[in-house]
């Protein structure tokens, strides 16, 4: 059983995969899975619109075919680009990320806010909480107004998701915050020691449920 996790980031920005490498270091334990961060190179800057999200379907799906060595694949976008297409190309388990941050966000508060990037992104994230079945315990969904490539400057982006997640526990009654992109991966310890509240990164997450699942393929496979 090959005990490797790939985590996919769908957008070519090399620097937010180094950021959700970085994040997913305290995950790598010994005796744990490998946790491998790919970048696709087909992905535009960020994924910010649904013609995004629909443009990167098929590429992840050549990359989940392609790497048969994985025991669990992580895609590491918020709006779930191709997860269902990829499961149906895979015998192993496939993970997104907004479906693992919204899901985790309930074992930690009663009603959890998402941090957008953008305006765009909340009619795709207000869709997606429907699908879900979580409508009665969402609380609201605010932007940055930054998109994937200036969340890269760390005091401009800390400083908006700091007075957007005090809005959504203060005026949306939020006690649970989800990081609507995984490129807010670094903020979040800081994030949830400045709001005095859990900060759910996604992609940690969802790699948390992937260590999980991949150890219980190999008991079963023992």
């Amino acid at each position: 059983m090959a005990e490797r996790i790939v985590v996919i980031n769908p957008n070519c920005t090399q620097a937010v995969s180094a950021a959700i490498d970085a994040a997913l270091q305290p995950w790598r334990m010994a005796g744990g899975p490998a946790i491998e961060c790919v970048t696709l190179a087909e992905g535009p800057p960020g994924i910010e619109t649904q013609a995004h999200v629909e443009q990167v379907v098929q590429p992840i799906c050549r990359l989940v075919r392609a790497r048969q060595d994985a025991g669990a694949f992580v895609i590491a976008c918020f709006s779930d680009p191709g997860l269902h297409a990829a499961r149906e190309v895979t015998a192993r388990p496939v993970f997104g990320i907004a479906e693992c941050g919204l899901l985790t966000a309930l074992t930690l508060g009663e009603r959890f806010g998402i941090v957008a990037i953008l305006p765009s992104s909340l009619p795709r994230h207000l869709r997606y909480v429907r699908q879900l079945g979580l409508a009665g315990r969402f609380a609201g969904d605010l932007p940055l107004g930054l998109d994937v490539v200036e969340l890269a400057d760390e005091a401009r982006a800390f400083e908006r998701m700091v007075a957007v997640g005090a809005r959504l526990k203060d005026d949306h009654g939020a006690d649970v915050l989800v990081l609507g992109c995984a490129g807010m991966a670094q903020y979040r310890g800081a994030l949830a020691a400045a709001l005095g509240m859990p900060v759910v990164d996604p992609t940690q997450a969802a790699v948390t449920m992937a260590i999980g699942a991949v150890r219980q393929l190999h008991e079963g496979d023992g």
